[in-house]
């Protein structure tokens, strides 16, 4: 980085609209500040670069959400500064109304990404990167509950329901807040290094995370599977841990025999689907030993096992260990 660019500041935006997933909106503000404030102590000055932040909204009036908070904006698109960074908060139910209403916004995406900005978009909150054409022909992700209407309403772009997290290019889609926090953490890794990602992760993402690189669907990569049904049954199932349903009922769910759910699913992943949804379990199951209080009756009942016993039973056989034994050696190397 050169003396000159090093004093020129980074300029982050954030659209904003009626019906915003707030934490969506203000997750990523304080995951930036946090890694600002550590490069602004640890990079020398001619490194570090400051943020401005700015919030983009259709018109300039205050923005009604249901928290009740106020959200003002600080310009329209008409106004709007050349951006490094935007990003596309989730969108609370329906998308469609908040596409139609904010027509100024998506013609400023398109823009703003012939202008090379980087662009995020969360959840619904993809519709408006779709609406301005930025995804017909390359993958992205939404909220699964939408992902059908998705499909219908965007036919020319390469739904990845399966992934929280796709790229291409300057563009990514994140499904969830947990993969927008992953994305966070890889563009601070980019604006201010390793070490200040690192620090950020460390106080925002509690739990053990895979990378970012290691989870994204990668634009050019080779897919995991082509069958896209399978990927969507193996997104649902991904959500769903705690549910009731039995194999045989999400099969019927997706309009499949059991025998055939079964016989696609292994061509697909070669596997069977109670492994795929065993491992599923475990992997959850472990992540919530590590991260949070629960009992282990309490971890068990979150995804998806009757008893304590049973996910004891499960951990005996897949890791060698009781969730107890896990949890304390897990725990000693995070914080230890």
């Amino acid at each position: 980085m050169d003396k000159q660019e090093a004093y020129t500041p980074l300029k982050i935006s954030l659209l904003v609209y009626q019906h915003l997933l707030i934490t969506s909106l203000t997750l990523p503000i304080e995951m930036l500040r946090a890694g600002e404030a550590f490069a602004k102590s640890h990079l020398d000055k001619n490194q570090f670069r400051p943020l401005e932040i700015y919030l983009v909204a259709q018109e300039q009036q205050p923005i009604k959400n249901r928290t009740g908070l106020a959200i003002i904006p600080d310009c329209t698109p008409s106004d709007a500064p050349k951006s490094d960074l935007i990003i596309v908060p989730g969108i609370w139910r329906n998308p469609r109304p908040v596409v139609r209403a904010n027509n100024a916004l998506v013609n400023w995406l398109e823009q703003s990404w012939k202008n090379n900005s980087q662009i995020i978009g969360v959840g619904t909150g993809n519709c408006l990167l779709a609406q301005a054409k930025l995804l017909d022909g390359h993958p992205a992700t939404t909220h699964w509950h939408y992902a059908e209407q998705f499909k219908r309403d965007y036919p020319k772009v390469l739904l990845k329901p399966d992934f929280f997290i796709t790229q291409s290019e300057r563009l990514y889609s994140v499904a969830s807040l947990n993969a927008l926090a992953d994305v966070i953490v890889h563009i601070i890794s980019q604006y201010y290094g390793q070490q200040a990602a690192q620090h950020v992760e460390r106080n925002f993402s509690h739990e053990i995370r895979k990378p970012y690189e290691d989870q994204r669907y990668l634009e050019g990569a080779v897919d995991k599977h082509p069958d896209e049904l399978i990927a969507q049954i193996q997104f649902w199932l991904k959500n769903n841990l705690a549910g009731e349903h039995t194999l045989t009922e999400v099969a019927e769910l997706f309009g499949l025999s059991y025998r055939t759910f079964t016989r696609r699913f292994r061509h697909a992943t070669n596997q069977s689907p109670v492994e795929y949804w065993q491992q599923l379990r475990v992997q959850s199951a472990k992540e919530l030993l590590a991260s949070s209080n629960l009992s282990i009756q309490e971890v068990a009942l979150e995804v998806g096992y009757n008893d304590q016993g049973h996910l004891t039973r499960v951990f005996k056989k897949y890791l060698s260990q009781t969730p107890t034994a896990y949890r304390t050696i897990v725990r000693r190397k995070l914080f230890g």
